[in-house]
């Protein structure tokens, strides 16, 4: 799977995207086209990519990503109801 896209997928990320029910298709979409980008608050080698996902009722999904690995290592991914209708 990893070798389709341009980024490097974590296992912790994998996991969690099964987990969660989350489409890599939507991941992508939101490392690529993000609605937001925030500085991860703890780690300066992370960043936290947001964007409202229509198929899910606008609900907002996280992606972290380490952008100072070549290619980007994607970490982790969640729904995020704290940015619900504030993008």
């Amino acid at each position: 799977m990893s070798q389709d896209y341009p980024y490097r997928l974590s296992q912790h990320f994998l996991d969690r995207l099964s987990e969660r029910n989350l489409s890599l298709e939507w991941v992508i979409k939101t490392v690529e086209a993000p609605t937001l980008v925030e500085p991860d608050p703890q780690d300066p080698t992370l960043r936290l990519a947001f964007r409202a996902i229509s198929s899910l009722d606008g609900r907002v999904l996280k992606v972290v990503y380490n952008w100072t690995t070549d290619p980007w290592t994607l970490v982790t991914a969640h729904l995020d109801r704290n940015k619900r209708g504030k993008l």
